[in-house]
């Protein structure tokens, strides 16, 4: 089955290939721990005996903390953020901060009543590949891989991957669309994209 590549995702992955830099100082070891204790924070929050709709909001924190949602609100934005201004720039990384984290931050109640175990990291260009099994309650077990980089200054997973699919790419391609539909304005798709729940 062929993929037709827009101009958007093919001029955004040549910019993501020029400025993606090794990261110096981190080892498998920095990147493995991390998400082990990204982990634990997890299982904290699970074993903590609160409801399960309360633990969405403690969850949404994790993520944030975890993760580097000002690269990820860049790439997802792409191209089209070369026109922006700093400031709507700014609104947009705020609002995609939230909505990322509720999106994917919630995702991590799936891990209720079951165990996620590291398999191994593998270096790549940015950083360090963790690829990680969950052991899902009443699911087969599913391969979830984390990104992760310290090229921002401080440690933190800049991308994942569910069962091979790219969270980037994904957001990535949802963004695309809600400017597309607004004509490339970056003001109506950030308000459009703070109205998603």
């Amino acid at each position: 089955m062929q993929t037709k590549l827009g101009r958007r995702t093919f001029i955004g992955g040549v910019c993501s290939l020029v400025v993606a830099r090794p990261a110096a100082a981190l080892t498998a070891n920095d990147a493995t721990a991390f998400i082990t204790r990204l982990i634990a924070d997890i299982y904290r929050v699970i074993d903590s005996g609160m409801p399960e709709a309360d633990m969405i909001p403690q969850f949404e924190t994790l993520f944030e903390r975890y993760a580097d949602v000002d690269i990820m609100a860049q790439y997802a934005l792409g191209v089209d953020g070369r026109s922006a201004s700093p400031a709507q720039k700014a609104a947009f990384s705020d609002v995609f901060s939230s909505y990322i984290a509720k999106k994917y931050g919630g995702r991590f109640g799936q891990f209720i009543g079951g165990r996620i175990e590291v398999e191994g990291a593998r270096e790549i260009k940015q950083g360090y590949e963790i690829k990680t099994t969950a052991y899902l309650r009443g699911e087969n077990p599913i391969d979830v891989i984390f990104l992760v980089s310290d090229k921002s200054g401080e440690l933190q997973f800049f991308n994942m991957f569910l069962e091979g699919v790219n969270l980037l790419l994904t957001e990535r391609s949802e963004i695309g669309s809600m400017l597309d539909r607004r004509g490339g304005d970056l003001i109506a798709a950030t308000q459009d994209l703070k109205a998603v729940r």
